[in-house]
């Protein structure tokens, strides 16, 4: 039997308790159910690409009030490529702060295998602030990220800017985020969204993204499709 480290699992259990008693005061307020799925031309994320072609990238949500939580995954559509299947949970307040939970998990492992060396899932506190047009985001990963050689603490800092239709950010990190696992900007890149019109009825929600990670010397562009 795999030696199992519980202190991250009591953390998101703790943590899932904490959000949830904040949230009781949005019992009065609506709630729903979302699903949908993004189908983009490759999977980047955080300037980095996991693997080389297109990927369905589905979703399902429950909204309470100022509380979410939901899942998020992404599925090749070829063999060489990277799968992943997250949870989360999220409380947004209403002067701008944010504070999350995501669980990162990545298909092919042992889901219940949450050991400190050969862990199959990534824990990250996600702190995210916005004012006007400008939001900033704060990531700190709890424990050690499955294929990194880091034992946890890796971060990744990104700022972004919305003007209508089309957002500027930049992003920097550390550990599993850059290939040396210094602190560099690994993601600085524009992104524009629009509805592209198929009936008189009905629109299509799509977005391009043009993306360069300046540690390791890759420029991407990205094409989106939303349902």
């Amino acid at each position: 039997m795999k030696a199992i480290y519980p202190f991250h699992r009591n953390f998101a259990i703790s943590f899932a308790l904490i959000v949830c008693f904040i949230n009781l005061n949005a019992q009065e307020k609506s709630h729903s159910f979302d699903a949908g799925a993004d189908i983009v031309s490759n999977y980047i994320w955080r300037g980095t690409k996991f693997g080389t072609g297109p990927a369905v990238q589905p979703y399902v949500e429950f909204s309470a009030g100022n509380f979410a939580i939901g899942s998020w995954g992404s599925a090749g559509v070829t063999d060489n490529e990277a799968a992943e299947a997250d949870l989360y949970l999220s409380y947004g307040f209403d002067f701008g702060l944010s504070i999350g939970l995501t669980d990162y998990y990545y298909p092919g492992t042992d889901y219940f295998d949450y050991s400190t060396a050969s862990g199959s899932h990534a824990f990250e506190i996600n702190l995210g602030y916005e004012i006007a047009d400008f939001t900033v985001g704060v990531n700190y990963i709890i424990n050690e990220a499955p294929g990194a050689e880091s034992a946890g603490g890796d971060m990744y800092f990104e700022l972004g800017y919305a003007l209508e239709s089309v957002s500027l950010f930049i992003g920097a990190g550390d550990g599993w985020h850059t290939s040396t696992g210094n602190f560099a900007v690994c993601n600085i890149g524009l992104s524009v969204s629009k509805d592209l019109a198929i009936t008189e009825s009905f629109a299509l929600p799509v977005s391009g993204s043009v993306i360069l990670n300046p540690e390791t010397e890759q420029f991407y562009i990205v094409f989106g499709v939303s349902f």
